[in-house]
């Protein structure tokens, strides 16, 4: 059996002072009755008595534990993997101050809110970079999306397959080296332009592993200019190039899923809808197992210290005849 009193130097003191006190308290008793040429033997019960309950109330403060008890303790585990579009279109002005600026501004809020044990942060255009590794360090996580820029991949229009297969193959390593199956979630921020692929198969990849998709069209169907040097980019002919929101392959990727499409641009912000459907995916079990825990018995002093205190009130004892 093994006593566990995590006795500080604060609680010491209070004892100390305890018995400073009460021992003022019986000498002051013991004075008064040598005045009256009595004797207050009858005092030295009652102090044993408060001695005893006082001790006990300093026992079941400290929490002693003794003994052993079983305890079933189940983890679960979702991990949530971020891709942002970093093509030339996020710099569209349309959504201020750019596409790519409004969802490093939104994200740290989603950080905060989303119930996931693990994080990472994919970059994407025509291919994909792991920005962040899966990591539980929120707050190093929002560093590495305050840093993200369009220049830190290709600068071809995007794709979604090369994100798409990047992140089949890190939510399967990360499956491999846990040992355990968890819950994956994959949400791609994109204006959605310019994709122009056949993601059937991958969808279909996606869903037999358990990823579900969640897309956020940044963006707006009017479009918006992409600044390039002192001006804005243009075609060929010389003609300012308009950005817009294509949101049909998004819709469809999470349709297929089983995830949901949300946009985010100057008048509409779904990020809380986002997070709301984020969270409601069921976590899986990822690990259960029973441990031997030391119970807290603080319940037996404290009961005992309460039955001297009562017993304390009710017997009265004459100290002194005056």
């Amino acid at each position: 059996m093994t006593w566990y009193l995590p006795f500080t130097l604060l609680e010491l003191m209070l004892c100390l002072l305890f018995a400073v006190l009460y021992g003022g308290y019986l000498y002051r008793i013991k004075s008064l009755a040598r005045q009256f040429s009595q004797k207050a033997n009858t005092l030295y019960i009652k102090a044993a008595l408060r001695t005893v309950y006082g001790a006990l109330l300093m026992v079941a403060l400290l929490g002693p534990s003794f003994g052993a008890m079983t305890k079933e303790i189940r983890t679960n585990g979702k991990d949530v993997l971020l891709a942002v579009d970093l093509s030339q279109s996020m710099t569209a002005t349309d959504v201020t101050p750019s596409r790519l600026e409004k969802v490093k501004m939104q994200l740290p809020s989603f950080l905060e809110q989303a119930n996931s044990d693990r994080m990472g942060l994919l970059g994407f255009s025509s291919s994909a970079n792991m920005i962040s590794p899966f990591t539980f360090d929120k707050s190093a996580l929002v560093l590495f999306i305050q840093s993200l820029k369009t220049n830190q991949v290709a600068p071809e229009a995007a794709k979604l397959e090369p994100v798409l297969a990047m992140a089949l193959e890190k939510f399967e390593n990360m499956q491999t080296t846990r040992g355990s199956e968890r819950t994956k979630v994959l949400v791609v921020f994109s204006d959605g332009e310019t994709f122009g692929e056949n993601l059937q198969n991958i969808s279909q990849q996606l869903v037999k592993d358990g990823i579900r998709v969640f897309c956020v069209g940044i963006g707006t169907t009017t479009g918006g200019k992409m600044p390039e040097g002192r001006s804005f980019k243009k075609d060929k002919n010389g003609q300012v190039i308009l950005s817009k929101l294509e949101s049909e392959n998004l819709q469809k990727l999470a349709a297929k899923t089983g995830g949901d499409y949300f946009e985010m641009n100057q008048n509409t912000n779904e990020l809380p809808r986002l997070v709301s459907a984020v969270n409601a995916v069921q976590s899986e079990v990822r690990q259960t197992k029973v441990v031997e825990v030391a119970a807290n018995k603080y319940f037996y002093p404290l009961l005992a210290a309460l039955l001297l205190i009562v017993l304390d009130v009710l017997w009265t004892l004459q100290v002194l005849r005056i």
